[in-house]
């Protein structure tokens, strides 16, 4: 039989190796252990879709409860206030508080016998609120030296009332010393929207980490011991190759790894062969993926501005993207900086632009007719030619 695969790319997906955010994940837990005020008791993770921002809330929660530590996992969905009143904090507190349930007298037995009935009533009543349920259970964990960890991801501003009563009782808690720690995620544009809000100062204060590319290093490790682990071998060539196809990209690791794995996972060594055809695979997945979600946020314009950049080969000039969409800098200029929010590009130099993304260009180019209603010319401008 086969050895499994150990890759696992899936959205929020723990790897079964996590390089490059050691410094992170231990500052965090540094922040636990050091007790109220410390500023890593209010976290904050931004950066791309694909960048491990859900695998840092999955790193920040094993901390916790490594440490005995007590953790609420939500999403900022519908419902999330709700939920946390009726479901997380209830059923924590059962698990901590002796005095969960009580009884009372309901009425004596006939034949004046003196027996009585009991009925059992539950010491936390769904209806509750967020703060005196944070309190009572704080309190009960101060006691055995634990605390409360809550993370929430996808922030945004969808959920902005449920997030301003959350915050707002976590800031309390701050104030209060209490036992309480916050870990959040979001994409860029969407964290800047909510830090925007005058309710959210408390989140303005978090320490917030943009998480970036890979180093090289890192992505080989991230690749080979996972392999090495699960019983085969690559060659140096292929690794070699496997890593930099990546571009220090968290989600495209596991991605490449679990395609180059799977090409013959009967044999003993990973080839060069076989990294080749499973970067080949992962380069297709990742359009449906990461790319697909990540357009859907942009406007018809964004599209044709990142269409026109796909026909460069490398870095695009500004004023040929202006050109190519046949309007002035000025207009285009407005295109850019809503992009760079979105980080799906950055300014390599001034005048010029790049797509933040691995081979965001290729899938632009295959898909440009049905992502942009204007045509645009499809073929790849040779450096130092103008486009026509």
């Amino acid at each position: 039989m086969a050895p499994r695969n150990p890759f696992t790319p899936s959205f929020g997906v723990s790897p079964p190796l996590l390089v490059g955010r050691a410094g992170l994940i231990e500052e965090f837990g540094e922040g636990l252990d050091d007790g109220p005020g410390a500023p890593g008791r209010a976290t904050l993770f931004t950066g791309p879709r694909g960048m491990g921002k859900t695998v840092m809330l999955n790193a920040t929660e094993h901390e916790a409860r490594r440490r005995g530590w007590l953790v609420i996992s939500e999403s900022a969905t519908k419902g999330l206030l709700d939920r946390m009143v009726t479901e997380h904090l209830p059923g924590l507190l059962r698990q901590v508080d002796p005095r969960t349930t009580g009884r009372r007298a309901t009425a004596a037995s006939v034949g004046g016998l003196g027996s009585v009935g009991w009925e059992h009533t539950d010491a936390h009543p769904v209806a509750s609120g967020l703060r005196n349920q944070i309190n009572r259970l704080t309190d009960l964990l101060t006691a055995n030296e634990t605390g409360l960890l809550i993370t929430v991801d996808e922030l945004h501003r969808g959920r902005l009332d449920d997030l301003t009563e959350i915050c707002s009782v976590i800031q309390h808690s701050f104030r209060e010393e209490r036992q309480v720690a916050f870990a959040g995620a979001g994409l860029p544009a969407a964290v800047r929207d909510l830090l925007n809000e005058d309710p959210l100062t408390f989140l303005i204060r978090a320490d917030r980490h943009v998480l970036g590319a890979v180093s090289l290093r890192d992505v080989a490790d991230a690749l080979r011991l996972p392999i090495e682990t699960s019983g085969r071998t690559i060659t140096n060539g292929a690794l070699a190759r496997a890593a930099s196809s990546t571009a220090g990209y968290p989600f495209l690791i596991q991605l490449v790894g679990y395609h180059l794995w799977r090409q013959h996972p009967s044999a003993v060594s990973i080839s060069r062969s076989d990294a080749d055809a499973g970067m080949a695979a992962a380069a297709r997945r990742i359009g449906s993926l990461v790319y697909e979600p990540a357009l859907k946020d942009t406007s018809a314009v964004d599209r044709s501005f990142l269409v026109a950049m796909a026909l460069d080969d490398g870095p695009s000039r500004m004023a040929d993207i202006a050109e190519r969409l046949g309007t002035d800098g000025n207009y285009a200029g407005q295109y850019r900086i809503r992009l760079l929010q979105h980080e799906l590009i950055h300014s390599p130099w001034r005048g010029f632009v790049d797509f933040s993304l691995p081979y965001l260009r290729e899938y632009l180019r295959d898909h440009a007719a049905s992502l942009v209603s204007a045509a645009l010319p499809l073929t790849p401008t040779p450096a130092g030619v103008e486009a026509p």
